[in-house]
């Protein structure tokens, strides 16, 4: 069974030349102690410990938010504890975090993402939270944390670059120099109590949804707020949530869906993913718009004004 989960990966940075100076056994308690808080911090976040690899956990989240709140407060607690450590025994965390779909086997869970967050968390530098677009645009407007963009790059082991994001956790940052909040979008309303409202149409039927109305659920199945009666739709084939004054589609389904926004050629992609809906445009459900019997829906959004600059 696949769910859509949040991986973390967290490791000990320094490790290495910890080693060198206090010897094999008085480095391994400490290493051993500081997974061990690791894990016992995502466990007491409401995340669940998949693994310990050596100086690393492997944790999932059942939501974005937790695990980036979860891994911002981690990090916080961890500095205040340093400065009651001796020196050689100081070590700093690096986490990566990405959001996708996982397959639970006999416990460990696989898939795209748990190999994406163990590449980000390679990536990050000491107390760095690295995260993929997809976990901030999800996890929104989260406690405490504001996102750095740090460009489209290429991951090892992906064919793919992806956009990533530094997950800023101390609570003394200037925040004027970073991406406040959901960080995808230059010009959200700082005030998310801002009412929007998305508008649905499709074979003569027109549905509207306030920001109050979300979550709202796509799929086949009758207890669907969006109803799509075709065998190619999922019985629940997507999610629109409400983050950070914009609707947010997360595709849930077995083949996809696809977003054609008004005025551009190319739609966007979504498998187990997610994208904000802004403007007007076109949503194809279980097969891409080059099929002509597409099961598609026209959506407008008014209010909460997003600018994609």
């Amino acid at each position: 069974m696949t769910v859509l989960s949040t991986v973390v990966f967290a490791d000990i940075s320094g490790s290495t030349s910890l080693y060198e100076t206090l010897g094999n056994e008085r480095a391994t308690e400490a290493v051993t102690q500081l997974t061990q808080w690791i894990a016992d911090t995502i466990e007491g976040n409401a995340g669940r410990v998949v693994k310990k690899l050596g100086d690393g956990v492997l944790g999932i989240f059942g939501d974005a938010a937790g695990a980036v709140s979860a891994m911002a407060e981690m990090q916080r607690k961890h500095l205040a504890r340093l400065d009651r450590w001796p020196h050689p025994l100081r070590m700093d965390i690096r986490v990566g975090v990405a959001t996708g779909e996982v397959v639970d086997v006999d416990g460990d869970c696989y898939g795209d993402a748990v190999n994406v967050a163990s590449r980000l968390c390679e990536r990050a530098g000491p107390s760095e939270i690295w995260a993929t677009e997809t976990a901030v645009l999800l996890a929104g407007a989260a406690a405490s944390v504001w996102y750095r963009k740090l460009g489209v790059m290429e991951i090892r082991g992906k064919a793919e670059t992806l956009m990533l994001y530094q997950v800023e956790w101390r609570q003394d940052e200037e925040p004027d120099s970073l991406t406040m909040q959901s960080a995808l979008i230059s010009n959200f309303s700082p005030v998310d109590s801002i009412l929007g409202q998305i508008q649905f149409s499709w074979h003569g039927v027109d549905l509207s949804f306030s920001s109050a109305d979300a979550p709202v659920h796509v799929g086949r199945a009758t207890e669907m707020q969006l109803r799509i009666n075709d065998p190619r739709v999922s019985r629940l084939h997507a999610r629109i949530d409400w983050r950070n004054s914009g609707f947010v589609l997360t595709d849930m389904s077995s083949f996809g869906t696809w977003v054609r926004f008004e005025g551009s050629d190319s739609p966007v992609r979504l498998r187990r993913d997610a994208c904000i809906l802004h403007g007007t445009g076109e949503i194809a459900l279980g097969v891409s718009f080059s099929e002509p019997t597409a099961p598609k829906m026209h959506f407008q959004v008014v209010g909460g004004s997003v600018h994609l600059g």
